[in-house]
């Protein structure tokens, strides 16, 4: 194929604001987690797709299966879809209250 790019579980992006390895990011609608530390206005390489530890609102309990959102502007994760972004779901129970949760990233843009 002449039109083939990448796969895309990996991708390069101009950050919006300084980002540090490991943390979850936001561009438009593509989430993932940022590989390297970048600077704003620099690109770093988000990964899509696999099963990350990520920061929670630690007054939620998770099960497996539940349906995971981004909250952007506490940069964690939450089960409350009003206003935030669906990045994948829980593999792990989560207690509350606990710090971090496990989540699939699938790497679909909804």
């Amino acid at each position: 194929m002449k039109n083939y790019i990448q796969p895309g579980e990996h991708i390069t992006l101009t950050m919006a604001a300084a980002v540090l390895p490991g943390a979850g990011v936001l561009v438009g609608d593509i989430f993932g987690i940022a590989q390297g530390a970048a600077a704003q206005g620099e690109q770093a390489v988000l990964v899509r797709r696999g099963v990350f530890r990520l920061p929670k609102v630690s007054a939620q309990a998770w099960t497996v299966g539940a349906k995971i959102y981004w909250n952007d502007t506490d940069k964690v994760c939450t089960t409350a879809a009003s206003g935030n972004k669906l990045i994948g779901a829980a593999v792990e129970p989560a207690a509350n209250p606990s710090a971090d949760g496990v989540v699939l990233l699938d790497g679909m843009i909804r």
